[in-house]
């Protein structure tokens, strides 16, 4: 099946069109809290007439067209690239020169339904002991001696939609020593990826996660139904407890960045991530969605999967995370606490100019730019190019109109 345009030509199928045909079907089967029945909505009539309108101009050749707005939703696969695009500049300030290192911390599949209902809490263990490992770790002299400064983003999901958390975190190859006189550079060639054996990191991240999920557990900040509801016995959770202790947790040590402009480049493809991008839905068929993911148990073979569209969009949903719930998050050196000041110290040492980022935006001019003066800028709406040169990107000037 495919979805025609008013000009006859096919359009891709996206989230917002599974969800405007099958939503309905899919909230009578589940009961939903109010949270993920407003990104529904909002993902279903995200630049449609309800959202008002704008409009867009290409860069190029200037010609402009009637739009209508995004949701601005963190879920919705059309509202990632602007906000991607604002943190990517603010990130560009922080580049030091230095090997950047990325580092993937995995929690056991027995703990995924657990998660389900514990989104919040078990998010919040996963964030705290990954981040606390990386630090404790990084200033022990026998590893490096230093404080490091950390990125950490989480995602849920694998490339079948199923759950499946686990932290991406981008590290700094060194750190600030602990009187901040000089910096510790990561020993080259200690190990095959990073400055700390991978074994060592997997086992203290299982320890301090471990530690953190008994503390919840003690002070019943967990809740038990449906199927994991037998948890409630003590003598069941400590014999889930007990496997979880005696199995090798994964942690996976990437190789280290190839510099200050790959950092970005990664960091503008990665951490703006949905559950499932647009691109990858192919068709729809016989109520059932066909959308290509990539098998990392076969050699990272590219195939095609089709669920009926109920169970699609449950699985997409799985993915909401709790509100206002922080899903990229900040430590060390990079914290927000001390990142001024511990990024100044650390250039100031590295011996780079403090008015300049390695990619050569002034600073000064940094300063001036607002949360409301980016949106103020011309952006970029999306990857696609101009309709009428096929050369430009639309973009959205400053001025705005709003639907009758």
């Amino acid at each position: 099946m495919e979805i025609n345009g008013t000009n006859g030509i096919a359009e891709r199928i996206e989230v917002a069109d599974i969800f405007r045909k099958y939503g309905s079907g899919f909230r009578e089967k589940y009961r939903l809290p109010l949270h993920y029945i407003k990104v529904m909505n909002l993902i279903s009539i995200c630049r449609t007439p309800a959202m008002g309108g704008h409009i867009e101009k290409c860069d190029e050749c200037g010609y402009q067209r009637n739009a209508y707005n995004s949701c601005r939703n963190r879920h919705c696969p059309k509202c990632q690239y602007g906000t991607k695009e604002k943190w990517i500049e603010q990130r560009k300030r922080e580049l030091l020169p230095i090997p950047y290192y990325h580092i993937v911390f995995t929690i056991p599949e027995e703990l995924n339904k657990v998660t389900l209902i514990n989104k919040k809490v078990i998010y919040s263990i996963l964030f705290k002991s990954a981040s606390e490992t990386l630090l404790l770790l990084g200033k022990d002299p026998k590893h490096l001696g230093a404080e490091i400064g950390i990125i950490a983003v989480l995602h849920t999901w694998g490339q079948n939609l199923m759950d499946h958390p686990h932290l991406h975190c981008i590290v700094t190859g060194g750190g600030l020593s602990r009187d901040k006189s000089q910096w510790i550079g990561a020993k080259k060639g200690k190990f095959k990826n990073f400055f700390i054996h991978v074994n060592v990191l997997s086992d203290l991240f299982k320890k301090k996660f471990l530690y953190y999920f008994k503390k919840a557990q003690k002070n019943k900040e967990l809740k038990y139904t449906g199927k994991i509801s037998e948890l409630k016995d003590p003598k069941v959770f400590q014999r889930i407890l007990n496997s979880l202790y005696a199995k090798k947790w994964i942690t996976y040590c990437k190789r280290p960045f190839g510099g200050a402009e790959k950092v970005v480049e990664y960091l503008g493809r990665y951490t703006h991530r949905v559950a499932i991008s647009n691109n990858r839905i192919k068709r729809i068929e016989n109520n059932k969605v066909v959308f290509e993911w990539k098998d990392y148990r076969d050699n990272n073979r590219r195939k095609e999967m089709e669920l009926p569209a109920v169970e699609f969009i449950r699985r997409f949903m799985l993915h909401i995370l709790p509100e206002n719930f922080y899903k990229i998050r900040y430590y060390g050196l990079l914290s927000c606490r001390n990142k001024r000041k511990e990024i100044a110290s650390s250039r100031e040492i590295l011996g780079v100019n403090a008015n300049e980022s390695l990619l050569g935006k002034n600073k000064e001019t940094d300063k001036t730019e607002t949360t409301q003066s980016w949106f103020d800028k011309e952006i970029p709406i999306s990857y696609e190019n101009c309709p009428n040169c096929r050369v430009g990107t639309m973009r959205l000037p400053r001025i705005n109109i709003r639907a009758a």
